[in-house]
């Protein structure tokens, strides 16, 4: 099978949470490609073969997309994806919820992937697409309601929405998506006054490829299929496809008071060399989730799990979605 298009690799990349990277201190990982693909397993392309369906559906005015796998009927899961990143990032992942008998689908978060750029970002509208998103894909057909699969900066909208609406969310997987203790939370990143870059060449932007946090990935195919959905094709080359002014007007909310009230049942999975979720971190987020909350280390995998260990990520997310399946109502904390 050959290696996808860029036309056929779903949109929009570049972070995935709090630090932006350094390029003077590390090295595009895909600089060394010249433009090329690497090699991907077969798995990954199968999986990637299968084109989803694509929605759109309109928040405060913004066009969001959706991306769509499974039979509709089957019980839903929403993937969310981190800061900057995009609805692509589940596109090897997908396949095999869907494989195993859900409906599944990733939205790209307004600002970001193929989604409509907003003047004003905030949480609010962050839960609306999320609903909508669960509305518009069906995932609720089955007459259960959806579980919502979150990474990274996706945990905060994920927990609001469980929180505004517990009556149309099943249950929560929050993937790396750490919870600081009161007081040390990301006061989030600098201001920015500057556009993304135009890049010459197709082969120049994949060179300055970066994930952020940074981190060693040994899958450069992974990285290569979210870096080629990054961008967009300009005026005189081509650019990421996130707007880069989005922190600018929004700010993050403390989450330490919010985890408490949760009434869903949850897990909380981390990748077992992530900075983020040190045990600092998780230990102190099993003091915070509701008493029956499910926690799990992804051995070897850092911040970006499901790039890291994309079928570890995937058994993960079946045995989740099974336990959440039998658990009872999440009872909060006193």
């Amino acid at each position: 099978m050959s290696h996808p298009s860029p036309q056929q690799i779903v949109r929009a990349e570049l972070s995935s949470v709090p630090e932006v990277a350094d390029p003077k201190r590390d090295v595009g990982l895909l600089e060394a490609y010249g433009g090329a693909a690497p090699p991907y397993p077969g798995w990954a392309l199968d999986a990637i073969a299968n084109t989803p369906e694509r929605a759109w559906f309109e928040v405060d005015g913004a066009r969001i997309e959706l991306l769509i796998w499974g039979t509709h009927g089957q019980p839903g899961v929403l993937l969310l994806h981190g800061n900057g990143a995009h609805a692509g990032w589940w596109s090897f992942i997908a396949p095999f919820l869907a494989k195993a008998g859900y409906r599944v689908a990733a939205l790209s978060f307004s600002g970001m992937g193929g989604s409509d750029w907003r003047d004003v970002y905030r949480m609010d509208l962050f839960v609306a697409e999320v609903l909508g998103a669960c509305a518009v894909a069906g995932l609720a057909a089955s007459g259960n309601q959806p579980v919502i699969a979150a990474h990274s900066f996706g945990g905060v909208p994920a927990i609001e929405a469980a929180l505004a609406a517990p009556d149309k969310i099943g249950g929560l997987i929050l993937l790396d998506s750490p919870i600081e203790p009161p007081g040390e939370e990301w006061k989030g990143p600098p201001k920015r006054t500057a556009p993304n870059r135009v890049y010459a060449s197709l082969t120049e932007a994949l060179a300055r490829f970066r994930l952020a946090p940074p981190q060693p990935c040994d899958n450069h195919w992974a990285l290569d299929h979210i870096a080629r959905g990054s961008l967009k094709q300009v005026d005189g080359g081509w650019t990421w496809q996130f707007d880069p002014f989005l922190w600018n007007s929004f700010s993050p909310i403390v989450m330490s008071d919010r985890a408490p009230q949760l009434k869903v049942p949850c897990y909380v999975i981390r990748g077992g060399h992530s900075f983020l979720m040190e045990d600092r971190v998780f230990n102190y987020m099993k003091t915070i989730f509701p008493p029956n909350t499910g926690f799990v280390t992804i051995p070897e995998a850092q911040h970006h799990v499901m790039l890291d260990q994309p079928l570890a990520t995937i058994a993960v997310l079946e045995s989740s979605l099974a336990g959440i399946a039998i658990l009872p109502k999440a009872p909060m904390r006193g």
